[in-house]
């Protein structure tokens, strides 16, 4: 029995570890997604850039996930949550491309990255996921880190940072809901939901806003861009699936590293020591999170 008992742990343990390092491969993507979110900004507006990131995820994955291969893709056991869970990441990318056309990478996501907080408070009354005090101080020093970054002021904030704040509201009701769902519909479901409810509702707005791009180069962009949504948030959803909501959340973290990185080789926005001392916090933060999985069944 005690065997079992420790080997059914050990499985646990190794669900989680492979959840953390899905959960860093979706938010380098995300990283990559950001990064070309803001250089398409200053190509076109930021709604027809919203509409790229979704119609170019879509189309790919009908290529590899469709209705007509998979008939049963479409079937969800709870399709008003699947709606409301793509109405929010449709929010979360909104808000977040339109605080890009003003604040640096790094900047708008260190506010957005107040969500695993958030995450952390939804996921114990809503997921029955409950963390303890550990985790609670390795969260509350990883946000320390981000908040070294913007080091926050009534004076310094810019009023495009409401949209990095609201943008970070939606993804936390985001992060809640795919963790909801991994329990009775398929990663493959959850993605097209997500696609398709932000393709359709694009569609109406494309025509107010729409440039034509005559630069080889940005159509490969926006063709790309989609790619880099799809991929990030099909290894998000199946990192949910196999550790709780709360574990992963504070490994959001390290895609302030990447935006920093792309920040500056792709728009020259160098980061100032503040920055560089918040990003070694952050690391701290979430190093410790991963010991704490390592050796938690020992424990």
């Amino acid at each position: 029995m005690t065997t079992s008992l420790q080997h059914t742990e050990a499985e646990q343990r190794r669900a989680r570890l492979t959840g953390i390092a899905l959960m860093c491969a979706a938010v380098l993507s995300f990283a990559c997604l950001d990064a070309t979110a803001k250089y398409l900004n200053g190509y076109m507006d930021t709604l027809q850039v919203v509409w790229a990131r979704y119609t170019g995820a879509f189309i790919l994955t009908l290529f590899i996930f469709n209705p007509v291969s998979r008939p049963g893709m479409m079937r969800t056991t709870r399709p008003f949550l699947q709606l409301a869970r793509s109405a929010m990441l449709l929010g979360s990318t909104a808000t977040n491309f339109l605080a890009f056309r003003y604040l640096q990478l790094d900047q708008a996501l260190a506010i957005l990255f107040s969500s695993p907080f958030m995450v952390a408070i939804l996921a114990g009354p809503l997921l029955g996921e409950w963390i303890g005090w550990r985790r609670w101080v390795a969260i509350l020093v990883g946000f320390a880190g981000v908040l070294l970054v913007t080091r926050p002021g009534i004076g310094d904030v810019h009023w495009a940072a409401f949209y990095s704040l609201a943008s970070a509201v939606f993804y936390s009701l985001y992060i809640v809901s795919t963790r909801i769902l991994s329990r009775t519909d398929t990663s493959d479901t959850t993605l097209f939901y997500s696609n398709l409810v932000g393709t359709v509702a694009m569609l109406p707005v494309l025509p107010f806003v729409w440039t034509m791009p005559d630069d080889p180069f940005i159509i490969f962009l926006m063709v790309a861009f989609g790619a880099f949504g799809s991929f990030g948030h099909y290894l998000l959803i199946v990192g949910h699936r196999l550790a709780p909501a709360s574990v992963l959340a504070p490994f959001m973290y390290t895609q302030l590293l990447w935006a920093t990185g792309f920040g500056y080789v792709v728009f020259g926005d160098v980061p100032n020591h503040w920055t560089l001392a918040g990003a070694a916090v952050v690391v701290a933060s979430g190093l410790y999170l991963l010991h704490r999985e390592r050796v938690r069944g020992t424990a």
